[in-house]
């Protein structure tokens, strides 16, 4: 049985980024965005850090081409041992 998608694509999709606020947290979600998203504009990220400063939150806002690609970027995103949550 095929699941229906209930976004329109394409589309802009924002995506929400958790995880510690290491060194490298930000470019290293960044890459993984820009592989799954090549034409990602990086001027448009939103980086917001947690009241203790202990953990980062990126929004990126995707071109969305399809359900292939953001089910692609969201495993490849909660797969890797930087990333916490992804919403």
């Amino acid at each position: 049985m095929t699941e229906e998608s209930l976004i329109e694509y394409p589309c802009d999709f924002p995506i929400k980024i958790m995880g510690k606020a290491e060194q490298n947290f930000t470019r290293t979600a960044l890459a993984i965005v820009k592989h799954h998203a090549p034409d990602f504009d990086e001027t448009t990220i939103e980086i917001r850090s947690s009241k203790g400063g202990n953990y980062l939150s990126i929004t990126c806002t995707v071109h969305a081409t399809s359900r292939d690609q953001l089910d692609a970027l969201y495993r490849a995103l909660t797969g890797h041992p930087m990333i916490s949550v992804v919403l």
